[in-house]
C-alpha cells in the first residue's frame, strides 16, 4: 500500500512525517530509498526541533546525497521562493501536469536490472565478510565411549578421526581408565562456531552407521571459547 505524505511545506505536514519516522530510520526501509529521496525532495528545509524524528532523517538522507554528488556548493537561488507558503502548493501544482509528480522527484531514475544485481551482491558480500569477521573458534573436549572391553580402542580412534568437515580440526587424544578393563577415548578438537556444531557432530557423524560399530556414546566434557 502506497504511503502518501502532503503539505510537507507546512507544520502539520511535518508533523505527520515527523509521527510516521518514530522509531524508524528510513520511510519504507532499513536503508536509503528512492521513496526517502522523493519525500527528501518535498521538503524545503531541515524540520525544526519540534519534529525530532523528521529532522534527524533529512539531516541523514542530505548526508547520503552529499556522498552521491560530492563537490562544494556555492550558491543557488530559486525563483518564487519569497511567495506565501499557503499559496506554493498551488503554484506546484499548476506548474506540474497531473501524474508527473513522480518524474519531479525522481532525482535517480529507474534502477536498471543489472544495477539491481550488482546492488544485492554487493550487499551480499558485505553480510558475507562481516559474519566472516565475526566468526569464533571454540576448544573442544570430548568423552568417547566404547561398547565394551574387546572394541579396539585404535580403530575406535581412526574412525572417529575421519570425520572431516569445515571449521573442524582434530587434536591430541588419551586413553582413560573406566573400570573393568574398559576405557574411554579422551579428544580435543576446535571447531569453528559457525560452521560447527558440537550437537549435530555427535548425532549425525559420531554415533551413526559406521562408526557406531565402535562408539556406544559421546560426552562433551569441556567447552571453551577461544
Amino acid at each position: 500500500m502506497a504511503i502518501t505524505f502532503s503539505d510537507l511545506h507546512t507544520e502539520t505536514g511535518l508533523k505527520s512525517l515527523d509521527e510516521f519516522l518514530f522509531g524508524k530510520s528510513y520511510i519504507s526501509g532499513d536503508h536509503l530509498m528512492k521513496d526517502d529521496v522523493k519525500v527528501y525532495a518535498a521538503v524545503r528545509g531541515t524540520p525544526g526541533d519540534q519534529f525530532p524524528n523528521a529532522s534527524k532523517w533529512y539531516s541523514c538522507v542530505s548526508s547520503h546525497l552529499a556522498k552521491s554528488f560530492p563537490g562544494k556548493a556555492i550558491g543557488v537561488a530559486v525563483a518564487g521562493q519569497a511567495a506565501p507558503v499557503e499559496t506554493a502548493p498551488k503554484e506546484v501544482k499548476e506548474a506540474s501536469p497531473a501524474g508527473d509528480d513522480d518524474e519531479d522527484l525522481d532525482l535517480f531514475g529507474d534502477e536498471t536490472e543489472e544495477e539491481k544485481k550488482a546492488a544485492e551482491e554487493r550487499e551480499a558480500s558485505v553480510k558475507a565478510s562481516s559474519k566472516k569477521k565475526e566468526s569464533g573458534k571454540s576448544s573442544v573436549l570430548l568423552d568417547v565411549k566404547p561398547w565394551d572391553d574387546e572394541t579396539d580402542m585404535k580403530k575406535l580412534e581412526e574412525a572417529v578421526r575421519s570425520v572431516e568437515m569445515p571449521g573442524l580440526l582434530w587434536g591430541a587424544s588419551k586413553l582413560v581408565a573406566v573400570g573393568y578393563g574398559i576405557k574411554k577415548l579422551q579428544i580435543m578438537m576446535t571447531i569453528v562456531d559457525d560452521l560447527v556444531s558440537v550437537d549435530s557432530l555427535i548425532e549425525e557423524h559420531l554415533t551413526v552407521e559406521p562408526i557406531n560399530e565402535h562408539v556406544q556414546s559421546c560426552d562433551i566434557v569441556a567447552f571453551n571459547k577461544i
